[in-house]
């Protein structure tokens, strides 16, 4: 039984206990509601929430603990001496689940009778190998027989515990059902159950995100400390030449990635906060109706182009046209893949972040603040330099850091328009990179994150993060010193 076919019997279940619910509670009063504590519909969401919510939170459980239990248990199948030269345990692990996964690929395209001959040939790997080429499953040739047994087990222990978790799912659905019902009496505080059951759920729901940032930041840390074990700390932060090389040899180092992340993020905001911010200020303070009625939302389109899209404007139009016009002209260059390129589109791509958040938060200012500006004499445009853009300063701040956050994680507009060389330079008309393009390049292929070359991905992420947050605190820091206080 499939995972969603079991969320939809629980659901099932849910459905009936609250139409039994809503039965039993007007059966136990002969139908006079006025003797019942609470609604029948509060009776019936107690026994919805009783059936369901347990059954799924076992659920949601049981899936996340299992891997571990298996891979650790099928993990000791595996001995040093079934490691092939210049392989890992964990890639050896790899290969046992992507033929576990495989296994079942055959039989379900072979049908009831492939469970047999699969069976019949365990003993023969070339024959199994055979059958999961194809099926699509292809295996490098050090893969030896010893990851064709562990695979098997793991995919036995794979369906036994997928048959005890839906036994224990329904069981317990079942059991909270007739628990639910058995709680319908005239004095039960079904609203008051079912109130809090909602709460500690909302309760829950809000500590998601929390918990969310706290797993990225536990697995970014923990990955990066893994490979500090492997790579010196020392050549990652010091070091000013990136070259990754997967056979060894590798190095690298932080700061020509960094370097180009910064570089592009610079030249995006200066592109993207004067625009912006001037743009916010017409919509607000001069524009009229009519014309802010259809200039904002134009903007805003902006937003809502795909990366891919402006990655493509920057690679055939705003690239050539910088190297013909601007690079080849003053010698400062000869591709059409620069940092001018990337950062030019990019400041076009995050303009409606700064544009439609401040032209928001300029609107908020109070209009009393300005008929008093004005009654004292002063022009419209000392009006707003002098007193809305300051009353707005902390949450102006906001929207160019929103824009920031958006320029440094930008990876497809650099992929196609800065180009992929690592390098120092100060020329804005050479091909450079960024820390996401690399990130993203480290981790395609060899996901098992047994080398160096792959973890430096979680490195690169956790220094990124480390940035994003000191940005924060600095422009936190920058709001309350300088914003004004108004009554």
């Amino acid at each position: 039984m499939t995972n969603g076919i079991l969320v939809l019997i629980v659901m099932a279940l849910a459905a009936a206990a609250h139409v039994l619910a809503r039965r039993r509670s007007l059966a136990v009063v002969a139908g006079d509601i006025k003797k019942l504590h609470s609604l029948p519909a509060h009776h019936g969401q107690t026994g919805f929430l009783f059936t369901a919510v347990p059954a799924l939170l076992l659920m949601a459980l049981w899936l996340v603990v299992q891997p571990f239990v298996i891979d650790a248990r099928v993990g000791g199948m595996i001995a040093d001496s079934d490691v092939p030269a210049g392989s890992t345990h964990e890639l050896v692990m790899a290969d046992v689940r992507r033929i576990s996964d495989g296994l079942d690929t055959v039989v379900a395209l072979g049908g009831s009778g492939e469970e047999e001959a699969l069976a019949s040939m365990r003993a023969d790997s070339s024959a199994v190998r055979a059958r999961l080429a194809k099926a699509g499953v292809a295996l490098g040739d050090n893969v030896g027989d010893a990851a064709f047994t562990a695979a098997a087990a793991h995919r036995a222990l794979v369906h036994s515990g997928r048959n005890a978790m839906t036994a224990a799912v329904l069981a317990l659905a079942v059991a909270g059902l007739g628990f639910g019902l058995s709680r319908v009496r005239p004095d039960f505080r079904a609203r008051i159950a079912s109130e809090r059951f909602v709460t500690g759920l909302l309760i829950a729901s809000s500590l998601i995100a929390i918990l969310t940032t706290l797993g990225i930041v536990a697995s970014l840390l923990f990955e990066t400390l893994h490979f500090f074990r492997l790579y010196p700390a020392s050549d990652f932060f010091f070091s000013t030449v990136w070259n990754p090389q997967f056979r060894g040899g590798s190095d690298l180092g932080i700061w020509p990635l960094l370097w180009g992340t910064i570089y592009v993020s610079l030249i995006a905001l200066v592109v993207a906060v004067p625009v912006g911010l001037m743009s916010a200020i017409y919509l607000s303070e001069y524009a009229s109706a009519r014309m802010r009625a259809w200039v904002k939302p134009a903007i805003e389109i902006l937003a809502g182009i795909p990366t891919i899209v402006y990655g493509l404007f920057a690679l055939i139009t705003v690239g050539p046209i910088l190297r013909d016009y601007f690079a080849q002209p003053f010698g400062l260059g000869s591709s059409s893949s620069s940092v001018m390129t990337a950062g030019i589109v990019m400041g076009i791509m995050v303009i409606p972040f700064v544009s439609s958040l401040s032209d928001d938060i300029i609107n908020a200012v109070p209009q009393s603040l300005r008929d008093g500006s004005l009654a004292l004499g002063a022009t419209p445009s000392e009006t707003v330099r002098q007193v809305v853009f300051p009353a707005a300063l902390p949450g102006i701040v906001g929207a160019i850091l929103l824009a920031a956050s958006r320029a440094i994680g930008e990876t497809m507009i650099v992929v196609m328009g800065a180009g992929a060389a690592a390098k120092l330079s100060l020329n804005p008309f050479e091909a450079m990179t960024t820390v996401t393009v690399k990130i993203v390049s480290q981790l395609t292929g060899d996901t098992e994150f047994a080398s160096p070359e792959t973890l430096v991905a979680f490195a690169l992420g956790l220094t990124l993060f480390v940035m994003t947050l000191a940005l924060n605190i600095l422009a936190l820091y920058i709001v309350r010193k300088y914003r004004e206080q108004y009554e």
